[in-house]
């Protein structure tokens, strides 16, 4: 397969994933989902915790087996196949349940089951996504491909923004999320069709494969104590990930503010329109300016949501006014999201050898594991102190991955 094609074909299955992860968004819709079927501040906070731990600890495993494997595919089939059949599974037991009328604390605690191993499932695409793209998209492209497919995913997600609106105001709870639901499956479905048919192209350097999984793991102690730009690079993604310690709680201060939560539809709309309006910057960025310097701009600008649902929560605005400025903070954090994840995955691949990429992609993820535990402490903390307390910690969370990122210098 040519160089142009595995470009679309990695742009055009990212799309797919792109509108199908947005219908089970964890800062809208499964956050909605969960504090309906439960009520609970904590359980709405272990949505976003366990999405993130679920990504990031299966990586450090994945990253070994991979290393020491002749091909990276076999291990992006088995986690993208297998979060598909899980989001399935998770819309066919709310619709299931909802029938033979379960109470909401039992679809809550089968909603949770599920998701975590949607979670974990996910994790163990990460170490293979990195490494196939990595090796089909050079690096002078790669901001440019994910731009584009976030821009794509963001489009046909604005058309299940939409759909998703409709049902959640036509259907009954919880059939409507189980519709909401099976959209996002069948996407995931189309994503792993296309990214698969693609193939693997072959390794142009031999991988560097630590001998057991003990001497892996002392590899990754040395490769953090040695690559000053690596280590600095996890201790700014340890703030980043404590940024997410709020992610959950927009909605809930949203409801709290006396926005419904029937407009989680339209929260989410603003949230894709923001991602689609970023895009093309994020890619011209990246690729132009680096990844580093687009890291940056992103971890300054993620303060202002903070700011704002601060200001919101301190100082009492009547709904009507306050559905405009939540409009827009969703606008800015779609685009922040999309631009993050550009910088993220376009930075780590960059600083990782070629030879122990999924090595790297492996330490890196595990190591910034932890930070992600926050939105669970969020979720004890909001129920002691309400929300504002986990918009404060963010807001600090985001300076400190800022000052991080601003010392780290990429000719060490």
């Amino acid at each position: 397969m040519t160089p142009r094609r595995r470009f679309w074909h990695v742009a055009g299955a990212g799309t797919a994933f792109q509108a199908g992860s947005a219908a089970v968004d964890s800062a809208t819709v499964m956050s909605a989902l969960v504090f309906q079927l439960t009520g609970s501040a904590v359980a709405v906070g272990a949505v976003s915790t366990i999405l993130r731990l679920g990504w990031l600890l299966p990586q450090l495993f994945v990253g070994y087996f991979a290393g020491r494997g002749a091909s990276s595919m076999p291990f992006y089939v088995l986690g993208a196949f297998g979060r598909t059949a899980a989001i399935a599974m998770l819309a066919i037991a709310l619709w299931v349940g909802a029938t033979l009328g379960w109470s909401y604390a039992a679809l809550g605690a089968v909603t949770l089951v599920l998701w975590v191993l949607y979670a974990f499932l996910s994790g163990i695409v990460g170490v293979p996504y990195n490494d196939i793209v990595a090796r089909s998209v050079p690096s002078d492209r790669r901001s440019r491909m994910l731009s584009i497919r976030f821009f794509g995913g963001g489009v046909v997600a604005l058309l299940v923004a939409a759909l998703a609106d409709k049902l959640l105001r036509t259907l009954d709870f919880p059939i409507s999320y189980a519709a909401v639901l099976g959209i996002a499956a069948c996407l995931m479905l189309v994503s792993s069709f296309i990214f698969t048919a693609m193939g693997e192209p072959e390794q142009t350097t031999p991988a560097k494969a630590a001998t057991s999984f003990t001497a892996y793991l002392r590899e990754g102690a040395v490769t953090f104590r040695d690559d000053p730009v690596f280590r600095r690079f996890v201790f700014a993604q340890w703030c980043g990930g404590a940024v997410l310690i709020a992610a959950p709680f927009f909605i809930v201060a949203a409801n709290g503010l006396g926005v419904g939560l029937e407009n989680v539809a339209l929260l989410l709309g603003a949230q894709t329109v923001g991602a689609l309006a970023g895009n093309p910057l994020w890619g011209w960025w990246g690729d132009s300016r680096g990844k580093l310097s687009l890291m940056r701009g992103i971890a300054i600008a993620r303060t202002a949501p903070q700011i704002a649902l601060l200001v919101l929560l301190l100082i009492p605005v009547p709904p009507e006014a306050a559905m405009p400025v939540l409009l827009a903070v969703f606008f800015v954090l779609g685009a922040l999201a999309n631009g993050l994840t550009i910088a993220v995955i376009g930075l780590l691949m960059e600083i990782s050898p070629d030879d122990r990429r999924p090595a790297y992609s492996g330490y890196f993820n595990a190591l910034t594991a932890p930070a992600f535990v926050l939105p669970l402490v969020g979720g004890l903390a909001v129920a002691a102190s309400g929300t504002w307390i986990v918009f404060a910690a963010a807001l600090a969370a985001a300076i400190g991955q800022a000052t991080f990122l601003a010392r780290i210098d990429p000719r060490e």
